[in-house]
């Protein structure tokens, strides 16, 4: 049988060279499913497990059928939390690198006013939670007449958050020329209802994997005799198990600053993630994870979407989750892109319902497992304290990678001054050796422009600006701070 290639479907070789950096080296089942049907303009419904690659699935057609030169947002792409739209939008731009590809997350808790300065920008992809789309149409602030795709990532979630009323009344203001993808772990009535009232004669793809959660995960469960136990049960596995990398859900986030406090105290190299945090904090808390400066994780389910990291190794229910879908999505963080990952979950007998839901829910009994055995946690204490004290290794970074021969430059010169793109490149590309190859995206604000520089370039690009002009004027450039 002939093996799946990305050289199979029709995609450019600025996005295939995009996808080699990022090693998406062959497609996933929904990848290979999905792609021929979307660059045939069909309109789907998809159900595939979190972890599939879904969203490479509607990023590459996306970023390959929009119009480099039209301004105005072609794509929206709707996600029910913040984390989830700054992941997607992070993965559109690397998919999207050399196509010169712009995405805007839009979502609360960040100034109004910022994204709609953003938007006045050449935009081709909005991403973004319906609250805050719809904020930014009332507003006046996004114009949707261009709009030829329409995404609805995790579209049960959008449903179990109560968004179904807002993600309606976006629909019924999107052109209906359009073709529209909807992708859910699960297809709830409600869901179903949705796609058949605001889709044309959707085709459905059902991934199917082994139950609810992927064959590369192995699944345990330990009792504890009550909630007291689970502290010290939590202390000897992570020294048994000595994971790479670790994310550790509880249900509130009292229970998060408790297990944070305790794991910071013992020395572990850990952070916190919950909803009582600033979204800023948020962030840089996930970014933090993502380039390894530290190895374990401690969050409640705001976490279970959104991350999106290859190498989780290990995810420990600290608390059974209450709702039964959210046990997929937490143990979903791990054995992601085909690798193996281990999920243990610690259950207090008054978590028994929960357990019991979650397991008809994922179609099969999670193997018990027992507390490890003082011997053994003294003999793993070594090996622990090791790699303890030393600095996670990340392995799959794919922003860090696609990113590494790209500078981003600042100039404090924009509309102000009368500058447009246009003028940019005109003298970017008279410095020897640059063209317009090498230029990526360009985003002018009133006083300072942000140009990413590609294919290893900077350096040259800034010694060069020391004596030269943009139309004229003499702008300080330097590498940007962020």
């Amino acid at each position: 049988m002939k093996e799946r290639s990305f050289d199979d479907y029709r995609i450019s070789d600025e996005i295939k060279r995009a996808l080699a950096v990022l090693k998406y080296e062959t497609p996933t089942d929904v990848q290979h499913e999905v792609l021929p049907l979307a660059f045939a303009q069909k309109d789907l419904v998809v159900q595939s497990q979190t972890g599939s690659g879904k969203t490479a699935a509607f990023a590459i057609p996306v970023c390959e059928q929009v119009l480099w030169e039209e301004k105005r947002p072609q794509a929206l792409i709707l996600t029910p939390t913040r984390e989830l739209a700054a992941q997607v939008r992070e993965d559109v731009t690397n998919i999207g690198r050399f196509k010169r590809i712009k995405a805007v997350a839009l979502y609360g808790k960040e100034p109004f006013a910022t994204q709609k300065e953003e938007l006045k920008q050449k935009t081709h992809v909005v991403v973004g939670t319906p609250g805050r789309v719809m904020d930014h149409i009332e507003r006046e602030t996004l114009v949707l007449d261009q709009v030829k795709y329409l995404i609805i990532d995790e579209a049960d979630e959008m449903l179990n958050m109560g968004f179904i009323a807002d993600v309606t009344r976006i629909l019924k203001q999107l052109p209906t020329d359009r073709v529209s993808m909807v992708f859910s772990a699960t297809l709830p009535e409600a869901i179903e209802n949705l796609c058949r009232t605001y889709m044309d004669e959707p085709m459905k793809i059902t991934i199917a994997s082994s139950g609810m959660t992927t064959d590369t995960i192995e699944h345990t469960v330990t009792h504890v005799a009550d909630q007291e136990n689970k502290m010290s049960l939590l202390k000897d596995v992570t020294v048994v198990e000595n994971p790479d990398s670790c994310i550790i859900f509880c249900n509130t986030k009292e229970h998060v600053d408790t297990v944070y406090t305790e794991l910071n105290n013992a020395h572990y190299a850990c952070e916190k993630l919950h909803g009582g945090l600033e979204q800023e904090d948020r962030f840089a808390v996930m970014d933090g994870f993502k380039m390894g400066n530290f190895r374990y994780l401690i969050a409640t389910d705001v976490a279970a979407r959104g991350i999106d990291i290859d190498n989780v190794s290990l995810v420990i229910n600290f608390d059974v989750p209450m709702e039964k879908e959210s046990y997929v999505h937490r143990t979903g963080r791990t054995g992601r892109a085909g690798k193996e990952g281990k999920a243990i979950t610690f259950a207090a007998p008054n978590e028994g319902k929960y357990l019991k839901a979650a397991q008809r829910y994922i179609g099969f009994d999670i193997p018990e497992a027992k507390a490890p055995e003082q011997q053994e946690v003294t003999a793993s204490m070594h090996a622990f304290e090791q790699k303890k004290n030393g600095r996670r290794v990340v392995r799959n970074n794919k922003t860090a990678r696609i990113n590494q021969n790209i500078s981003k430059l600042h100039f404090n010169g924009g509309k102000k001054k009368k500058l447009r793109a246009v003028d940019f490149v005109g003298t970017l590309t008279n410095i020897p050796g640059v063209s317009a190859d090498d230029i990526g995206i360009i985003n002018i604000q009133e006083s300072w422009t942000y140009i990413d520089i590609l294919n290893g370039k900077g350096s040259l690009v800034l010694e060069a600006m020391e004596h030269t002009t943009v139309k004229g004027k003499k702008l300080k450039v330097s590498k940007a701070k962020k």
